[in-house]
């Protein structure tokens, strides 16, 4: 640590491959889930960095690097107690679409709705809705492509949004 302080990049290196599995070791003693573990090991890792100036090359290593190791541990236990508090894990039974085939009609019939309303929009729009939102194009590839300007492509996507708007809000009232 003190030929790190001291600016060896190498050694710096070194020190923390060293460590790490040191660190993780005694992470794991006191954390069981693999994730916390790996969250509270590179927790410790910055902590290391971001305080290496403090360490004092006249004492131990040692137990300066539990110090930190044991106050991220703590901080980690308490922040997942926390979590643990007011969060409940996501079982598969929560899931609200469990099978691929579950609205697969409403989708269709939705599909038709929308196709059905793009085509009732002026040529122009229709073209900017299709390239840049059905076809997913950026706007200088839209722009490329059709030979209108990224304003006009702009506007006309703009004012497309509206229409289609308007047109799904009268669908609705009937």
């Amino acid at each position: 640590m003190a030929n790190a302080q001291a600016g060896d990049q190498e050694a710096y290196r070194r020190l923390l491959e060293g460590i790490t599995p040191y660190v993780r070791a005694l992470v794991a003693h006191q954390i069981r889930n693999s994730a916390d573990i790996e969250d509270t090991v590179q927790d410790v890792l910055l902590t290391i960095h971001s305080v290496r100036h403090t360490y004092d090359p006249s004492r131990p290593f040692g137990p300066w690097l539990v110090a930190i190791v044991n106050r991220r541990i703590t901080d980690g236990l308490r922040r997942r107690g926390r979590v643990d508090a007011r969060e409940m894990p996501l079982q598969p039974e929560h899931e609200t679409f469990v099978s691929t085939d579950t609205n697969s009609q409403e989708e269709a019939v939705d599909a038709r709705l929308v196709r059905a309303a793009v085509e009732r929009l002026s040529a122009g729009q229709r073209h900017a809705v299709r390239m840049l939102k059905l076809e997913e194009m950026s706007l200088e590839e839209a722009s490329a492509a059709s030979g209108m300007s990224i304003s006009a492509l702009k506007v006309a996507t703009h004012r497309a949004m509206k229409r289609l708007q308007e047109l799904f809000k009268q669908g609705d009232k009937r």
